[in-house]
């Protein structure tokens, strides 16, 4: 079956981007010219996911505007000769585009599962939109869904990190591996320094079989008290095909602040526009200090 859906959880208060995110989402927050959000949503159209499925908190509300029809500025920008093109992506209709609300912070797995009904009996993906994942040739989730076409089952994307790192993360316990994919034996939450079965970390993206769905219903908190999504993954691992894509490309963890900088750095460094001037003015101030 064909990946259709993919659910976006997007209730998060981003307390981590204070003050900014006192009235702005996190998630709108732009990255050069596009908030996060709008990468999230271009990855999974490139992906051929036609339903976009945002679990949503209080206060989350720009969010649906951003990709609703802004009428008034459309008609603006046609009356002045000026092109639609930037707004390509944000128009989504509303059979395209569902929002439910997560109405208490429970954690991930949860967020999930307040999707259940939308997603119904079919496999789905999940894309953390804090984690901008940008690919050399094809975005991630077109990515993995290439991979699902030939063996199914579950795919979690797979990131190779330093093993220095992987007490950061939710590390992959890996079995064979065949090219880009390997079998996923286990999952790990934040191993001790030493102790990481491999350097897969799980950067946010992930296709599921609704089965997920029945688990997370009755999955008891994990760490932090909040219900985990890796929790209920690792369940089916055994009872259907589970498999890591590593993801050929780069990695900005905009949900920090030292990410997101990076993040606007390098996507504004690569544009033809302001590219070579921002590059020379970056090189001329490493040299005064």
């Amino acid at each position: 079956m064909t990946i259709r859906k993919a659910v976006f959880p997007v209730a998060g208060l981003g307390t981590r981007f204070l003050p900014a995110t006192k009235a702005v989402p996190k998630e709108l927050l732009p990255v050069v010219d596009r908030p996060l959000i709008q990468y999230a949503v271009d990855e999974a159209l490139e992906a051929g996911i036609e339903t976009m499925i945002f679990v949503t908190g209080r206060n989350k509300g720009a969010i649906e505007d951003h990709f609703d029809v802004a009428y008034e500025l459309e008609r603006i920008q046609a009356d002045r000769g000026k092109p639609l093109d930037a707004l390509e992506g944000t128009r989504l209709t509303p059979g395209n585009a569902i929002f439910v609300r997560q109405q208490e912070p429970r954690g991930l797995g949860h967020a999930i599962w307040c999707a259940r009904d939308i997603v119904g009996d079919e496999p789905f993906a999940i894309i953390l939109p804090d984690e901008l994942l940008i690919g050399r040739e094809t975005g991630c989730m077109a990515q993995m869904v290439a991979q699902y076409e030939k063996v199914g089952g579950n795919l979690v994307c797979a990131l190779e990190v330093p093993m220095a790192e992987t007490p950061s993360y939710g590390i992959i316990d890996p079995g064979t591996r065949d090219g880009v994919l390997t079998q996923v034996k286990g999952l790990v939450e934040k191993p001790k320094l030493g102790t990481a079965p491999s350097n897969l970390m799980l950067p946010g993206r992930y296709i599921l079989q609704p089965e997920v769905m029945a688990l997370l219903a009755t999955q008891e908190a994990g760490a932090g008290g909040e219900v985990q999504l890796t929790d209920s993954m690792a369940k089916l691992i055994g009872r259907q095909p589970f498999h890591g894509v590593t993801f050929d490309g780069e990695r900005f963890d905009c949900g920090s602040k030292l990410g997101f900088a990076q993040a606007n750095f390098a996507l504004a460094s690569r544009d033809e526009a302001m590219g070579p001037e921002l590059k020379a003015w970056a090189r001329a101030l490493l040299d005064a200090n």
